[in-house]
């Protein structure tokens, strides 16, 4: 999965939590644990499969147990579960998960209408998380939201997210991933970012989240990818969104980013056509388009 400069992309499919989250439509169990199994089928080795929230807030993500104890376990194909305190941790270690996922908010404003806290406690959360986990022997990543940008507070500065990034790395996270929440972020800033990541988190890999709200998705992407090693989220079908961000419109989608990298010479191991299948299957039962450009145009030959 190398480029012609040397750098390995992986594609993490968060169409099972990020993707379903923000539609209008609750699916039930059974159907998100066969979409899951389709993008398995699909070729996808690592799926975030639930959200270990409170299903008041997000009734999309109920049922995370219910999810877990229906999928198949194979030794090639990690499911990862999200959460956002240690009440979500229990329940994720309880359930098996292979991953977690830990948001830490950039902004106040937003981590607290997103997480019930400031900056500050977010940070105190994770590193609790972090120890936590690493006791249990699982892989653990640390998302920072907002990190392009923030649906209430504007503009967050690169200078602003780079301190947190130091202060998060200091936990020893196996990767951080750097989340373009609301997809307001351009390359350069995709730039700057990795390179402040580099500098305070040597070693730590490298991941990035990105919505292509004005089209910027997936110059983003192969920024990143320019930077270096990393993991790329995406969604099949292009759906996703946050309950708590306005005008969050959807992820990069799987198919496309899969068509870029795999004519940029980067091997993916995603089946195009099973994956272009899948999101039109999703959007069937979400009863929502598929935004996504090769859920309008077919896969291209080759």
């Amino acid at each position: 999965m190398a480029t012609a400069t040397g750098s390995v992309a992986h594609v993490v499919e968060v169409g099972p939590r990020d993707g379903l989250q923000n539609e209008r439509k609750a699916l039930s169990v059974d159907t998100r644990v066969e979409f899951i199994r389709r993008a398995v089928s699909a070729g996808l080795k690592r799926i975030e499969t639930v959200s270990f929230v409170n299903p008041a807030r997000v009734p999309q993500m109920a049922g995370a147990e219910e999810v877990m104890a229906a999928l198949p376990r194979l030794d090639d194909v990690n499911y990862i579960g999200l959460v956002l305190n240690e009440r979500g941790l229990d329940r994720a270690l309880a359930a098996g998960v292979d991953e977690v996922n830990v948001v830490v908010v950039c902004s106040d404003e937003f981590s607290l209408r997103n997480q019930g806290c400031d900056v500050a406690e977010g940070l105190a959360r994770w590193e609790r998380i972090a120890e936590r986990s690493r006791a249990a022997g699982v892989f653990t990543t640390a998302t920072l939201a907002v990190s392009f940008g923030c649906p209430f507070s504007g503009e967050v500065p690169a200078s602003r997210v780079i301190e947190i990034m130091d202060r998060v790395a200091q936990s020893g996270p196996d990767e951080i991933a750097i989340a373009d929440t609301i997809g307001v972020g351009v390359p350069a800033q995709v730039r700057d970012l990795g390179a402040g990541l580099a500098r305070v988190a040597p070693g730590v890999a490298h991941r990035w989240h990105f919505h292509n709200t004005r089209n910027t998705g997936y110059a983003n992407a192969l920024t990143a990818l320019d930077l270096g090693d990393c993991a790329l989220d995406s969604s099949i079908g292009g759906f996703g969104g946050c309950p708590f961000a306005p005008a969050a419109t959807g992820n990069i989608a799987t198919e496309d980013l899969r068509y870029q990298l795999e004519r940029s010479g980067v091997s993916t191991g995603i089946d195009g056509t099973k994956v272009v299948d899948t999101a039109t299957w999703i959007s069937t039962e979400l009863e929502s388009p598929v935004t996504a450009l090769l859920g309008r145009a077919g896969p291209f030959p080759g």
